[in-house]
């Protein structure tokens, strides 16, 4: 594996503290694409054919493009988040494209993200090269400068710290590697999530970083999947998902993501009550709420959790 030494996750103590905080219960049986839960096929082999099917389909109706492409040496870089939409992808991508023509790329995000993500990756990529990135700028000090948090019409923070770097690397890695400069970029967006990611093209041109002799395409290959989908293509190849989501949470992404479920704040409020901290002090100290504001006013981070925070908005008219 090719890697950033200084961008390498070393916390696998401090990930497994913050699964014996989270008092982690025992995941239900998720069943596989036989029908026969994870531990009733015999070894890893036929966990992967059991799931050819479903992995196959990961070409849905870009086949023959997808088929030329790979065809023509081209470059499939896997966006990783650590998440297990990622996860999944990565599995899908590698039974159908040649290793040597795979690059798995994270942006590292210090301080917001969760514990162990970085090592969840090193240890199910397999054989595939990792490159770790990070933007100049953290999550706190892009918030600091503009005063305000992201929101869903202005994400800078998967603009700024997430894709403009992952591009950067991409470039970089074309140019170290004397690659032709075909590239197909896949990112692990489900139609399921949202309507908008419902409405988002499975398979485009990319006009914009088609540029310096690059002929680039973004891809979403496991576009059509379900959640249980996904979670079946993970232990259907003999993996497991980051520990996040037996302690109950829905995503992996920030701890405290703008676009993240009640449910899924008041856990990580519960599980990183230090970084909730945190969060519910800036809310103060910019005078804007993290989550957007519904049409009955604005709503603060312990409102929405109902999590108590000694840094919380005493005094403060809510």
């Amino acid at each position: 594996m090719i890697v950033w030494q200084e961008y390498i996750d070393n916390s696998a103590a401090q990930a497994a503290t913050m699964r014996t905080k989270a008092q982690l219960v025992s995941v239900p049986a998720v069943h596989t694409c036989t029908g026969r839960s994870r531990n009733g096929l015999r070894s890893k082999a036929d966990r992967i054919g059991a799931c050819a099917g479903r992995i196959s389909s990961l070409y849905a109706t870009n086949e023959k493009k997808i088929l030329e492409l790979a065809a023509r040496g081209a470059l499939f870089v896997l966006n990783h988040s650590g998440g297990k939409d990622s996860q999944a992808m990565t599995i899908g991508v590698r039974a159908l494209v040649p290793a040597k023509q795979l690059l798995v790329i994270h942006a590292v995000l210090p301080e917001v993200t969760w514990q162990g993500d970085i090592g969840h990756i090193w240890d199910t990529a397999g054989r595939i090269p990792l490159v770790f990135t990070r933007a100049v700028k953290t999550f706190f000090e892009m918030v600091d400068h503009r005063q305000m948090w992201p929101s869903p019409d202005n994400r800078q923070c998967t603009s700024d710290l997430k894709r403009g770097p992952i591009e950067r690397e991409i470039r970089r890695w074309i140019k170290q590697h004397k690659l032709s400069g075909l590239v197909v970029n896949c990112m692990g967006l489900r139609a399921e999530e949202s309507p908008n990611r419902a409405k988002a093209e499975t398979f485009k041109f990319n006009q914009r970083n088609s540029r310096a002799g690059r002929e680039w395409y973004d891809w979403l290959p496991i576009h059509h999947l379900t959640t249980e989908e996904v979670f079946a293509t993970i232990y259907g190849a003999g993996e497991k998902p980051h520990w996040v989501y037996a302690a109950g949470m829905t995503r992996l992404s920030c701890c405290f993501c703008i676009m993240a479920s009640k449910k899924d704040l008041c856990t990580a409020a519960k599980l990183v009550p230090e970084l909730y901290a945190r969060y519910v002090a800036k809310e103060q100290e910019i005078d804007q709420t993290l989550t957007m504001p519904p049409k009955t006013g604005r709503v603060w981070l312990e409102q929405v959790t109902g999590v108590p925070c000694e840094q919380g908005r005493e005094g403060k008219n809510v």
